[in-house]
């Protein structure tokens, strides 16, 4: 091969070769993940005002948002059970609405106040009482959301007692805490800790009865049942 050709060879060879290495690769779309916004958890969030063992002590807690539904009559009535039934209906429906629009939560557990009107006697099994069934939602919650709620749960043929789930805010401020382990029949001795507990500090237990229920009691015997036992103090 003469020289020329040989020159004109490597020419053709080279320009290949650089044409090779600088091509510009072939552009590919970048697709951009967006990370779910976290489950917002009230019991993490305030832990502290959920500090409970057998011994009384003082928790200071702030204002908070529960769902509400109110009645009167003995524990355990038929009503007090359609009341869960309407309270845990509606905190889902207005949790998955809110888990739509990216602001999910965790439905917290059941709760409620009791109080008599006056009656300073040894209650009994028979005793009646004022209850309200609670369950704590984030403070975003509104009540046009509890209607929206209520009026979704209706439309689908459930019972019109979503309507008396409301929305309420409690202000608790100091109040005596401890865990209570057994019945609910059996608070009575827990119960005279707290109030032991609040005298030798100069307190006297006022406000409400405020019960947080951590255990099911379709699942779990009567003896091995966990309960907050919460009263405020003046």
């Amino acid at each position: 091969m003469s020289k020329k050709k040989r020159q004109s060879l490597a020419k053709r060879t080279s320009q290949k070769t650089f044409g090779r290495v600088t091509a510009a690769p072939k552009s590919t779309a970048v697709r951009k993940t967006v990370a779910p916004a976290a489950k917002l958890d009230l019991y993490a969030k305030h832990k502290n005002e959920y500090l409970a063992s057998a011994m009384a002590s003082f928790v200071r807690v702030g204002p908070a948002s529960y769902l509400a539904f109110d009645g009167r009559g003995k524990p355990g009535a038929p009503d007090f059970a359609t009341g869960i039934g309407a309270m845990y209906s509606v905190a889902f429906t207005v949790k998955m609405a809110f888990k739509a629009a990216g602001k999910d939560y965790a439905v917290t557990k059941l709760e409620a106040l009791w109080w008599r009107d006056g009656d300073t006697s040894e209650p009994t099994k028979d005793t009646i009482w004022n209850w309200q069934l609670l369950i704590r939602v984030p403070p975003f919650v509104t009540d046009k959301d509890i209607q929206a709620a209520a009026d979704s749960l209706i439309a689908k043929g459930k019972p019109d007692d979503a309507r008396r789930v409301h929305l309420i805010e409690l202000h608790e401020d100091t109040c005596v805490q401890i865990l209570h382990v057994g019945s609910y029949q059996e608070e009575g001795p827990t119960i005279a800790k707290m109030r032991a507990f609040a005298e030798v500090s100069g307190r006297t237990l006022s406000g409400k009865h405020h019960e947080i229920y951590l255990s099911d009691p379709n699942k779990t015997a009567g003896d091995k049942l966990r309960t907050i036992l919460r009263q405020p103090v003046s």
